[in-house]
């Protein structure tokens, strides 16, 4: 459980590469920077982990030493829509995520559900929640149920990852939590947040469908992004103008509602950006007194 809103990118920051340090020193750098969360990225992981299990558990010291709260993106080869060889292939790399996120001790795996394919929702809903509680079932019987699986909302009409598909996961399917990424719901249904209220009913759903703990401790992706008719089109940074949703009215609902989100922001910018996030939510919480 967060102790208080968290911000970090999601991904390696651009001065953090260019130190060229190993990976396992990126919760000493976050934490010069004054934040306090990272989502390690295993978007291009197959069936093994790609990490060693040495350097994962350096990276689990050094975040519990630093206090920075970690999870991971897995990979975007996962489709657990599919069927035959795909869907059994998903599964393995799904697993191999979940694997490395246990030994760095990150505490979810983030992963993209899948596609309709012309199909009906409900037939797609159908195939993913069987994979993933066979993917639940072999997470147990390694000895991995320390980590949740947190399907993510998509920004695109074609992909499967609606709220109301995601939280219907999370609602039928064990050790698993939304990952709600505000970015791409505002992009797929065509700049949905206009006011407080439009972020409002996202939170009071989650609350109603899985309970005031899940919203308490809401794991978010934040940014800007570029849409079309066509759903997400790019993610870009805060400062880019006329872009949204605008974090300020999200921010203001976080303080009133007493929430302790994750937020992993997801701009190109992203450990400068997650600061001006952290610093639009504490300047609020300040003023709440």
């Amino acid at each position: 459980m967060a102790d208080r809103p968290r911000f970090g990118p999601a991904g390696m920051p651009s001065g953090f590469k260019a130190l060229k340090r190993p990976v396992s020193e990126m919760p000493l750098y976050l934490r010069g920077e004054g934040l306090d969360a990272f989502e390690y990225q295993m978007v291009r992981w197959g069936p093994k982990p790609q990490i060693r299990r040495e350097e994962a558990e350096r990276l689990s010291g050094n975040a519990g030493r630093e206090d920075v709260w970690l999870t991971a993106h897995g990979s975007y080869f996962v489709n657990l829509t599919a069927d035959g060889e795909v869907l059994e292939a998903s599964k393995r790399r799904l697993l191999a995520c979940v694997e490395g996120a246990n030994w760095m001790g990150a505490r979810i795996v983030v992963f993209h559900p899948g596609f309709y394919a012309g199909r009906s929702p409900q037939r797609v809903f159908e195939v993913c929640e069987r994979a993933m509680r066979e993917v639940v079932e072999s997470m147990r019987s390694l000895g991995l149920s320390g980590v949740c699986l947190a399907p993510e909302t998509m920004g695109k009409p074609s992909q499967f990852g609606s709220l109301d598909e995601v939280l219907g996961l999370c609602e039928r399917v064990d050790l698993t939590v939304p990952n709600i990424d505000w970015a791409h719901l505002h992009a797929r249904e065509g700049g949905r947040f206009r006011a407080a209220d439009d972020f409002r009913r996202v939170l009071d759903e989650v609350e109603r469908r899985l309970g005031s703990g899940v919203l308490k401790n809401l794991y978010c992706h934040f940014s800007h992004i570029e849409f079309t008719d066509k759903g997400e089109k790019r993610h870009v940074n805060l400062d880019v103008a006329g872009s949204g949703p605008d974090f300020e009215l999200l921010a203001d609902l976080f303080v009133e509602l007493s929430l302790n989100p994750v937020v992993c922001c997801e701009t190109p910018s992203l450990d400068v950006d997650a600061q001006k996030l952290r610093d639009i939510v504490y300047e609020k919480l300040k003023t709440k007194g």
